[in-house]
């Protein structure tokens, strides 16, 4: 993992869907140091929505994520991991376009948050956001991603 993670994010010294690329282990890491609730702010600049939005596409309570964020402090194990969740969607867009030869001028953080609240077939025609909650939802939500990748989605 990158020595000071968190800080490199937040500073933007560290592009947001790099943590894509992090190992489990890494990861886990990351899960148990906390993020700073300044993530929230990143996310929200880097999907081009609102905090309210974050906060419900999260599953988070927004009168306790907005306390941690006033009192700049870090988020709790379970916030931090749906932060790295979103996250790595973006990043795993992000990574899937310029693999497919041509991301310029593509926002994978706009392009995200866009594509989760239209309802989708290969899931009864609900909305992604809907799964992002919980990890196996994220899971879910990031398997249909590769297989639009690959070509295999329905």
């Amino acid at each position: 993992m990158e020595k000071g993670a968190w800080t490199g994010i937040i500073e933007g010294r560290l592009p947001l869907e790099k943590l894509y690329s992090f190992d489990a282990i890494e990861r886990i890491a990351l899960v148990r140091e906390g993020a700073p609730a300044r993530i929230v702010t990143v996310l929200v600049e880097e999907m081009s929505i609102t905090r309210d939005r974050l906060y419900r596409i999260a599953g988070l309570p927004r009168a306790t994520i907005d306390r941690k964020l006033r009192a700049n402090v870090r988020l709790d194990p379970d916030e931090t991991e749906r932060m790295i969740g979103i996250a790595r969607l973006v990043g795993q867009v992000a990574q899937i376009v310029r693999e497919s030869g041509n991301p310029e001028g593509f926002d994978a953080g706009k392009w995200v948050a866009e594509w989760l609240d239209r309802p989708v077939p290969a899931l009864g025609g609900d909305r992604p956001a809907t799964f992002m909650d919980t990890a196996d939802g994220r899971g879910l939500v990031s398997n249909l991603i590769a297989r639009m990748q690959s070509a295999a989605y329905s």
